[in-house]
């Protein structure tokens, strides 16, 4: 499956050029935002970990090695990125213990920060946001196009398309899940269930963007969406006098679009219209995601980039920073810029 396939169309225009990301690790650069002051005191031990070419999972592993604890005692707001240098946040839980040597744990990929004790353990989703600096090598094309295009982003956002990591390589998750849903059944591997879930219902959200970005709509409130807040999980109905709410131009509220789950979408008029269309388009997944117990929820189709700024290190490198909310993607930021094409494929000269 192609990316166009996967997420949906661009929405500020064809790519204006080409880039490398993620040349190196230090090229992509994650910071856990978590808003929870720690009491310093408890039997929960929260680590402040840095670590390089190096996904969550297999940092945990070697978290709870280290302390002699089992893995279900570490805890983790969010699944990072591995080629990447990241900064997030992990607990692990030691009740009547000291804190242990941790030292086993650290090499050139892994590093401690920081530690506190606090009174409970760290939640899933429990931070508000991730800070990006993306450095895009290998650029070609024009500044003045970038700067144009970037201002442009900052007002408006950029669809909030599940990116295409979500679906494994070349949309084989996605694959896979409507697989498993032809024939009414589910793995039983609890891990390889909840990826197959969350890719099958990722993707019919993005099937859903994709048709409101190419008729327009994505942007604007109307009459039977249901609204959301950026950071708010609940939501409800828009009216006329909805549609008109001066949050929805500061990029403070935001139509949403469904994660499909058990009956059908809550939205009326035209936007259930164009939901159950799409449904009905994955029949076979919807059933699947309805019957492996999947709630009804939604997310908001548009996403505001807080804090964008930028320059230009060197000619060929644009470098961004930025912050999104939870659970967001910033390569559906990037996709918005530039073609990404792999290391080692780029033979253009630049254009400045």
């Amino acid at each position: 499956m192609t990316e166009l396939e996967l997420l949906g169309p661009r929405a500020s225009g064809e790519a204006l050029g080409s880039a490398v990301l993620k040349a190196v690790a230090d090229d992509f650069q994650v910071d856990e935002v978590l808003d929870i002051p720690l009491t310093g005191q408890g039997e929960h031990l929260w680590l402040w970990v840095e670590k390089r070419d190096l996904n969550t999972e297999e940092a945990a592993r070697r978290l709870a090695r280290a302390a002699g604890v089992p893995l279900r005692a570490i805890s983790y707001a969010g699944l990072k990125d591995r080629q990447a240098l990241t900064r997030q946040w992990f607990s692990l839980h030691l009740p009547g213990k000291a804190d242990p040597d941790l030292s086993r744990a650290e090499d050139d990929t892994l590093r401690i920060l920081k530690r506190d004790r606090h009174l409970r353990k760290l939640q899933r989703g429990a931070h508000s946001a991730n800070g990006f600096t993306l450095r895009l090598t290998a650029l070609t094309a024009d500044h003045a196009a970038l700067d144009a295009r970037l201002q442009q982003l900052k007002a408006q956002g950029v669809p909030n398309y599940f990116g295409s990591q979500r679906f494994g390589h070349g949309g084989g998750n996605v694959q896979d899940a409507q697989s498993w849903a032809e024939r009414a059944a589910l793995p039983e591997q609890r891990n390889v269930r909840s990826r197959l879930l969350s890719a099958g219902r990722s993707y019919v959200f993005n099937r859903v963007l994709a048709a409101r970005v190419a008729d327009g709509s994505w942007q604007r409130a109307q009459i039977g969406d249901l609204l959301a807040f950026t950071d708010s999980r609940s939501f409800f109905p828009a009216g006329e006098a909805e549609c008109t709410d001066p949050r929805l131009a500061i990029l403070d509220l935001h139509p949403t679009g469904p994660l499909w789950g058990e009956g059908p979408p809550p939205t009326t008029g035209a936007t259930a219209e164009l939901e159950s269309a799409v449904g009905a388009q994955h029949a076979a997944l919807g059933h699947w995601l309805a019957r492996a117990g999947m709630s009804h929820e939604r997310r908001i189709l548009r996403l505001p980039i807080g804090g964008l700024t930028w320059h230009y290190p060197e000619p060929d490198i644009l470098q961004l920073e930025f912050v999104l909310p939870a659970g967001c993607f910033a390569t559906v930021v990037v996709r918005e810029l530039v073609d990404l094409v792999p290391v080692g494929q780029t033979d253009s000269p630049c254009v400045f």
